[in-house]
Parts: C-alpha cells; structure tokens; sequence
C-alpha cells in the first residue's frame, strides 16, 4: 500500500494527470462491498486534503459501514460526456477510518472545515493500484496506465 505523495514521487507526471481527473468533477463513484459480498456504488464529493485523496462524509451512511466492515475500496473520478472526453482516472486500495481527534482536528484545519463543523466520518486512503484512462494524441485510442507500488507504471493501448 502507498500514499497518493507515494505515486506523485514515483510517477509525478502520471499522478498529477490522475489528480487533475479527480479535481474536473465534484461527484465520484465509490464502490465497496456489501455484507454478502456484493459491490454497492455510491456518490461521494472526494477532495485532495493536505495533497492526499480522503474519503468524508455523514456518518451512518451505508458507504462507511461498508468501509468499517470491510475496508476495500474503489473510486472513479467521474467522466466528461463522450465528445468531452480526454481521460478519466481510478483509485483502489483500502481506507481506514481516523476516529483520533487531533487528526481529525488536522485534517478539517487543512480542509478549511470550521472547529465546530467535526460531525462528519473521515477515512484515510491508502493505495493499492491508481488507473488513468486516456485518449491518444490522435484521440483514435484509449490509453490505460496503471500504477501499482513497487511496480511501475503499465500501459494498454486499445484501439
């Protein structure tokens, strides 16, 4: 597992394009599993906090106890309609919830979040595998990077 600073110093040019994909949109698709098993995709507005992707939101909601139970996880940035389209980018690994208080506490003074303002479940990511979907110069093929820690970067063509 790694931090997203990880995959920026090993691959800067790919993370910051995967990074410019997660800041084009406010809403991403989070997928976790069920308690059978089964995946469950839900809308989460993920931001870059202290330069590292973190997962917040209402607690109680079904996304975190999915992530309490089981915390394995995977993110897509969201993407432009076809004729928009130029890449779209994807994370996975596994998020651990942070209950301490002085992180907490950090994270929200980083995050511009008011002292008052702490009732919100916050979990810390930790990567497994970060995927950019691109088109080519001549946008007549997908190119897929995938990077995983200790691994590289490994690219697709697809025409």
């Amino acid at each position: 597992m790694a931090s997203f600073s990880d995959f920026e110093t090993e691959e800067p040019e790919l993370a910051a394009r995967v990074r410019r994909s997660f800041d084009a949109h406010a809403h991403k698709y989070l997928a976790t599993l069920r308690r059978d098993g089964s995946p469950r995709i839900s809308g989460i507005e993920m931001h870059f906090v202290a330069g590292e992707p973190w997962l917040a939101g209402m607690p109680g909601s079904v996304k975190f106890t999915d992530l309490r139970r089981d915390p394995r996880f995977a993110l897509h940035s969201g993407s432009p309609d076809p004729e928009g389209f130029d890449a779209d980018a994807k994370l996975s690994g596994r998020a651990t919830q942070v209950t301490d208080a002085d992180e907490r506490r950090s994270y929200a003074a980083a995050a511009g979040i008011p002292p008052g303002d702490m009732g919100f479940d916050l979990y810390r990511v930790d990567l497994d595998q970060a995927v950019l979907v691109a088109l080519d110069d001549e946008k007549s093929a997908l190119i897929v990077s995938s990077w995983r820690p200790g691994r590289g970067v490994a690219r697709t063509r697809r025409t």
